[in-house]
């Protein structure tokens, strides 16, 4: 495939740049693109299908919104209940996983291609197998530092609800004051689940370089580790859109916006299909009795959906790895030099 006309053409880019730039360079290669991204997507839905069809099997069909069914065991409900959530862990580690697999294999296409250099979207898929080792070390390791941030975002809700629990355990915080008892719990859950969605954001935006160093350089997991937040950290122009991490925040908050969009179109059939076959959505014993021979298809075609446009996060993380090292290392002057000037033909 040959790149496109301005995929030589390296300088510091702005944020709007960046984002038309990986736009126009993602509908040149959709093709490839799509093929690249499906094989992970399917794999992500397959996982899913077996995470479900496994949790109605040990755990059975746990009630839904309505609250427990009337004389349940509470301590059955709760065994259940964790049981559950350990399954739900398992997946969310697999599925972050997968996407650094494919974000890998992704950028090892995008970025050779952006700097002109000819590619073919197999090698990607080789580079990615290749590293399996390394990256699954390096994931692990930003899993354990993302955990000590996680604990600490979250630390300031869990104080304020802890006191709120001893105030109404003992009677005696606040006076005994119930209506303060209630607040403190509820000021707690918002302040942990605000945490909590802090620590998602800031692994996503603090890892967001990692896969094209890993595709890209021949490093280990450490040293990649800490190479891409070197590459993510400081700031590389004046101004608050001048840091690193804030020019990362609003690239993926404006290509999450767009995957979410996206995500809820190419749903609606399966979304369908629960409503007039499965009735209430909050009961998970009516949904899965849903029959799979109308659901599997839908939900196949939103697969495909995603397959289309999530290349599309791919390619703006690819092209963000090559404009911060332009930035930080001028890899633009390091090709050029590397570049032979042509010679004229002496007469």
């Amino acid at each position: 495939m040959n790149p496109s006309a301005t995929s030589a053409e390296l300088r510091p880019l702005a944020i709007g740049e960046l984002i038309d730039r990986a736009a126009t360079f993602w509908r040149a290669h959709l093709k490839p693109l799509f093929v690249l991204c499906l094989g992970f997507d399917l794999l992500n839905y397959i996982a899913v299908k077996v995470f479900t069809f496994a949790l109605t099997r040990v755990v059975g069909v746990m009630p839904g919104l309505q609250g427990p069914r009337p004389g349940e065991d509470p301590s059955e409900t709760l065994a259940q209940s964790g049981l559950m959530l350990g399954m739900m862990g398992v997946l969310y580690v697999f599925l972050i996983w997968n996407f650094w697999v494919a974000t890998t294999a992704a950028a090892r296409y995008v970025v050779p291609a952006r700097l002109g250099d000819p590619v073919r979207p197999m090698e990607g898929l080789r580079r990615a197998v290749s590293r399996l080792g390394t990256l699954t070390a390096t994931y692990l390791l930003s899993l354990a530092w993302s955990l000590g941030v996680t604990l600490l975002l979250c630390l300031p809700g869990s104080i304020v609800m802890g006191l709120g629990v001893v105030a109404g355990v003992t009677g005696r915080g606040s006076g005994g004051n119930a209506a303060v008892t209630v607040a403190l719990i509820i000021i707690g859950a918002i302040l942990l689940g605000v945490g909590a969605l802090a620590a998602v954001l800031w692994y996503f935006l603090r890892f967001m370089l990692l896969p094209p160093v890993l595709a890209m350089e021949d490093v280990g997991a450490w040293a990649a580790f800490k190479r891409s937040g070197a590459l993510l950290a400081g700031r590389v122009e004046p101004g608050f859109l001048g840091r690193g991490t804030v020019r990362a925040m609003v690239l993926s908050t404006v290509v999450g916006g767009i995957l979410v969009a996206v995500s809820l179109v190419s749903g609606l059939p399966a979304w369908i299909v629960r409503l007039s076959h499965g009735g209430n959505l909050l009961d998970p014993a009516a949904q899965a009795a849903i029959p799979q021979a109308l659901l599997v298809p839908a939900e196949l075609l939103q697969v495909v959906g995603q397959s289309l446009f999530t290349p599309l996060s791919f390619v703006v993380s690819a092209f963000f790895y090559v404009d911060m090292r332009v930035r930080r290392e001028g890899l633009d002057l390091e090709r050029r030099l590397a570049t032979p000037e042509p010679t004229t033909p002496s007469p």
